[in-house]
């Protein structure tokens, strides 16, 4: 038996400052997107990424205690960490972070990260779309304007023609979201779906557990035929056949959504099926990224980047609290900070993360990857009574790496206790404008898909 389940269309954020406009159906966004196509194909428009991995860290880390430390400092802000040295010159890291420290000639670093909310409903929203609009926050009250695409349906839209062409070439979704939905206090948040761009540019949802596998809830199989026990796939296609005949039927007669339409077509793919069965890595990789639930859902992300999904979001956590979640929860580190720095969050970023960059590399697929990893915002400087850091959104770091980026790039820097930025201050829609310029779009194919470009391209990683 096959089941589709029902979707409820969710809301979401866009650019930072400037608002998104929302055009009808006779805009010029098929001509926008041709052209687009066409400039790739001749090899012209200058984009190295043909796909986007997004490391969401939720609950938003420590600049200090990560990628900007301030030995310097006095103890009540640098907190008990040491350095360690770079591959850089000069630059440090802190020193629970060994071999992303050793991965510095393939990577750059941003230190001067800003945004405009401490609140990790609305700052996650920011984050992820470039705007404030429309993000609700723990008090429940939603900001004026409306809610913005997520970042990675602008760039599933934009990198297709139309979704009947991408059924027909891998029959996989474009955008893709390892781990559950994001929320603060049993709210969910807003910015993770398409917005105005319609619910078809939703992500299909991946959620990785190390006890029980891998679980997609809009594609309901039956249990014997979950990704992890698809040994037989001559099997696997044979029981959907009829499912799949009868997709056609429904298709055709206009009774099934895009959406449905695809969670149909991938789950007769090869292909997608392919995407989603990590029995086809070896124990050793498995074992190189982590057997974590965060470091098996990167390797997730390479399989799907390898079958032609071009953006793929890996969320560190569903809350933002460190306690929840079956202990395995977010980066908000009110309390014991340090203790959980150094007994989790720190050794699996660090493993999980340089496995990725190794991997794509050893795969040659990094400089057509870029790999982002970033959260909604930074901590306090001034470390609390409960030996923890408060919300801080006037400084944080993000790590950039392939698609283009230069290795070895520190963009911003922080002032001495990395409170706020003391030059090259940037914004989450600045962000967003880097991954959107790095995949090849243009102000004209935003604008072309009914939106306002915001914020500016991060020239120094380039």
């Amino acid at each position: 038996m096959l089941l589709v389940g029902n979707r409820t269309t969710r809301t979401c954020a866009g650019p930072h400052r400037r608002a998104f406009l929302q055009v009808g159906a006779s805009s010029v966004l098929g001509l926008s997107l041709a052209d687009l196509l066409r400039v790739r194909a001749n090899g012209a428009s200058g984009a190295k990424a043909k796909a986007v991995i997004l490391l969401w860290l939720w609950g938003g880390p420590s600049q200090l205690d990560t990628f900007d430390p301030k030995p310097g400092a006095a103890l009540d802000f640098r907190g008990p960490f040491g350095t360690i040295p770079t591959r850089v010159p000069g630059v440090r890291f802190g020193e629970l972070f060994p071999e992303l420290a050793k991965h510095t000639d393939k990577l750059a670093v941003i230190r001067s990260l800003r945004t405009l909310s401490n609140d990790h409903g609305i700052a996650g929203t920011i984050g992820l779309t470039g705007s404030a609009a429309g993000g609700t926050g723990l008090d429940g009250k939603p900001l004026q304007g409306s809610a913005r695409p997520a970042l990675g349906s602008v760039v599933a839209k934009a990198t297709q023609t139309t979704p009947q062409r991408k059924q027909g070439q891998s029959g996989i979704h474009p955008f893709w979201v390892i781990g559950g939905k994001l929320h603060q206090g049993k709210k969910a948040i807003i910015g993770e779906g398409g917005g105005p761009l319609g619910a078809a540019w939703d992500p299909f949802r991946l959620e990785y557990d190390p006890a029980t596998g891998t679980k997609i809830p809009a594609l309901q199989l039956p249990k014997e035929l979950t990704p992890e026990r698809m040994a037989d796939r001559q099997k696997l296609l044979g029981a959907l056949a009829n499912a799949d005949r009868r997709a056609s039927e429904l298709g055709a007669a206009g009774a099934l959504s895009e959406y449905r339409g695809r969670a149909l077509a991938m789950l007769t793919s090869t292909t997608a099926a392919a995407g989603f069965d990590l029995s086809k890595e070896t124990d050793a990789t498995k074992d190189t990224y982590g057997r974590t639930r965060f470091g098996q859902s990167c390797l997730l992300a390479r399989r799907l980047v390898e079958a032609g999904v071009p953006f793929v979001q890996v969320n560190w956590s569903d809350h933002v609290e460190a306690e929840e979640d079956s202990g395995d929860g977010g980066w908000d580190h009110h309390y014991r900070n340090f203790q959980i720095m150094q007994d989790r969050h720190a050794p699996w970023l660090d493993q999980s993360m340089s496995a990725l960059l190794s991997d794509l590399h050893d795969r040659k697929m990094l400089d057509s990857t870029l790999v982002l990893a970033v959260g909604e915002f930074g901590r306090s400087p001034k470390i609390n009574d409960k030996a923890g850091r408060e919300h801080h959104p006037d400084c944080y770091c993000a790590l950039v790496a392939g698609g283009g980026v230069k290795g070895g790039r520190f963009v911003g820097t922080s002032d001495k206790v990395a409170a706020k930025p003391a030059d090259t201050p940037l914004t989450p829609a600045d962000l967003n404008a880097t991954v959107q310029h790095a995949i090849g779009l243009t102000s004209e194919q935003i604008t072309g898909l009914g939106l306002t470009p915001a914020g500016r391209v991060i020239e120094e990683l380039f």
